[in-house]
């Protein structure tokens, strides 16, 4: 016996098991006038259960299919999910099958969130293998999965980047989480340099997981994000020391424990960047012939065109590296793990170094300050002080590793080693002359072997 009614609420709730139309199973069912083969079986328990009866794709015959069970499945939404099984049915798709696709989607996007991505991104690429790798990680942690961490990766789109970068270019890190609701209310300090760094954190991250193409990510959201255009142009700075900085440099140095009070004196003597000083390791050294050899793969550059630099290693920079400790665990000449790993210079080293400095400089004239500085600015004050010295730009620039202009870049190789040897010469006398011209510093040629 077919029994058809007009399905409303009242009825689906009113529905209960009949004795006198229970079939041979124990259950009957109740179709509904207005939706072709929708209805409610009624068990001997009295469960209601949302029923579509059709003929389903690759069936000849009709059969019986479960919706649901009610309440948890409301009338109107079981009514709405068999229009819909019924429009997959008319184009040949089994719903079913629709139903577990979109199911093991579902699976994926939870699997491949904003944070089990970038997880597996500082497992495999950052932690252990990047000298930031703890800074790397803290921001990822800190800014990136506080933020995102529950959302699909392929929902994170470009507006949310730029939204995310400015508002810490422009109030600062803590403030800006503070907005989404990620951290307590803070003052605003804009931070446009930790923007760009996280800018380029993302990039990068974005771009490996694009390239191993599992995450569903058609594209980078970073794509055509800019930094200048986000942020600003990146100022290129003009600080340099006067000499009763650089003799406040040099003095306060030699306050610093191992390994940075080397190394921070190398950075001044040579010109080199941070890194190129602090990841040295003792293979790129011939002390026999006075020369250290930085890998390429060290060197500043890209496309392919970076070249290894050659430093002379004059008796002032000698006199340093024969202080310098030999481990039996690893060649890293500035490192806490026994030589294995390199020496990260944190921030908490750079304030040290400018309290120390900062109290040089008052011990000649109270009311001294020290105007900010970065590490870089040791690069650049070497470079100025060369042209005082009067030496060929081309030397001068060389020691820097910058490659000459135009044409000449590419036919003239010539290295000036030499040349480079005697101009920092000429550079390790003038600032002995600067250092040793006041009273009460460091000797000039020693490094102290102290250990953090």
């Amino acid at each position: 016996m077919m029994v058809r009614r007009n399905l409303n609420d009242r009825t689906v709730s009113s529905l209960r098991p009949d004795k006198s139309l229970e079939d041979g199973l124990g259950h009957f069912d109740t179709w509904d006038r207005d939706l072709k083969g929708f209805g409610v079986r009624v068990s001997k328990t009295g469960r209601r259960t949302f029923v579509l009866a059709t003929r389903y794709p690759g069936s000849q015959n009709p059969t019986r299919r479960a919706l649901g069970t009610y309440p948890a499945l409301t009338l109107a939404d079981a009514r709405k999910k068999a229009r819909a099984w019924l429009e997959l049915i008319e184009r040949g798709i089994d719903p079913e099958n629709a139903e577990e696709e979109a199911r093991q989607t579902e699976l994926r996007k939870q699997a491949n969130t904003f944070a089990s991505v970038a997880e597996k991104y500082l497992e495999t690429k950052v932690i252990g293998k990047q000298r930031k790798a703890d800074d790397v990680a803290r921001d990822f942690r800190k800014v990136f999965i506080a933020l995102w961490g529950e959302r699909p990766i392929t929902s994170i789109m470009q507006a949310d980047v730029v939204a995310l970068i400015e508002g810490i270019r422009d109030n600062g890190t803590a403030a800006t989480l503070a907005v989404y609701g990620k951290g307590p209310k803070a003052d605003k300090k804009p931070a446009p340099g930790q923007a760009r760094n996280l800018l380029g954190y993302l990039k990068t991250f974005f771009a490996w997981a694009v390239g191993r193409g599992v995450y569903g990510l058609p594209g980078s959201p970073c794509t055509f994000i800019k930094g200048q255009d986000v942020i600003g142009q990146r100022d290129a700075g003009n600080r340099t020391f006067n000499d009763a900085e650089l003799v406040a440099f040099w003095n306060a140095s030699s306050k610093l424990p191992y390994p940075y009070s080397p190394l921070y004196r190398l950075l001044l003597l040579t010109g080199l960047r941070l890194n190129e000083v602090a990841d040295a390791a003792w293979s790129e050294f011939d002390l026999a012939k006075g020369i250290w050899v930085i890998p390429a793969a060290r060197m500043k550059g890209k496309n392919g065109k970076v070249r290894p630099h050659s430093v002379p290693i004059t008796a002032d920079i000698k006199a340093i590296l024969s202080e310098l400790p030999r481990f039996n665990g690893g060649e890293y000449l500035f490192s806490t793990t026994n030589g294995e790993s390199p020496v990260w210079v944190s921030d908490k080293i750079k304030k040290r170094l400018d309290a120390e400095m900062l109290l040089t400089l008052q011990e000649r004239n109270k009311k001294a300050t020290l105007p900010a500085w970065i590490n870089h600015d040791l690069r650049r004050t070497l470079r100025s002080r060369l042209s005082e010295l009067r030496i060929n730009p081309d030397v001068a620039e060389a020691i820097l590793a910058h490659k000459k202009p135009g044409i000449r870049g590419v036919y003239d190789q010539y290295e000036y080693f030499d040349e480079k040897r005697h101009a920092l010469d000429q550079w390790a006398t003038r600032l002995r002359e600067i250092v040793e011209s006041q009273p009460n510093v460091v000797e000039f040629s020693r490094t102290p072997k102290g250990r953090a």
